[in-house]
């Protein structure tokens, strides 16, 4: 297990464990994986009645 950096919106550390990132770089920003979700997160759709 070997730090790679913090989160840029939580600050957590962020790991490479057994030679996979244990969160997402995307865009040149490091995110752990509960901060990634957050992000990209759609809020859920209403449903529609067809009444």
């Amino acid at each position: 297990m070997e730090l790679v950096g913090e989160c840029q919106s939580c600050q957590t550390p962020v790991y490479c464990k057994g030679g996979f990132l244990d969160g997402v770089s995307e865009q040149g920003k490091l995110l752990c994986f509960p901060c990634y979700d957050k992000l990209t997160k759609k809020p859920p759709e209403k449903e529609k009645n067809p009444q």
